[in-house]
């Protein structure tokens, strides 16, 4: 699921700028899978810090304030996407094995 968030450095005004890479295709996968498997209030705050902690390697990597919040946004996007794909996927491993 490569997009924009996760694809290598950026340039921005001239410097090239070190993209995170926790923040690829692996992340959003182990993202999905814990909150897969969390609910409730341990869910949401997992959530939170994760999405706080993508946002602090981004800051922290130079990307401008104004980039953040559109690619935590995204993020989050990417994150709903693989949940969805994984429980289609279960859903049809289950019905397969009737």
């Amino acid at each position: 699921m490569a997009t924009d968030m996760t694809r290598s450095p950026t340039s921005h005004e001239g410097r090239i700028i070190a993209f995170p890479a926790a923040t690829g295709t692996a992340n959003i996968e182990r993202c999905a899978r814990e909150l897969g498997r969390r609910h409730g209030a341990d869910a949401l705050e997992f959530w939170k810090a994760e999405c706080r902690r993508f946002a602090d390697q981004l800051l922290a990597a130079g990307v401008p304030e104004s980039e953040v919040g559109q690619r935590v946004m995204q993020f989050q996007e990417d994150v709903q996407t693989e949940l969805v794909l994984s429980h289609e996927k279960r859903a049809v491993s289950k019905s397969q094995k009737r």
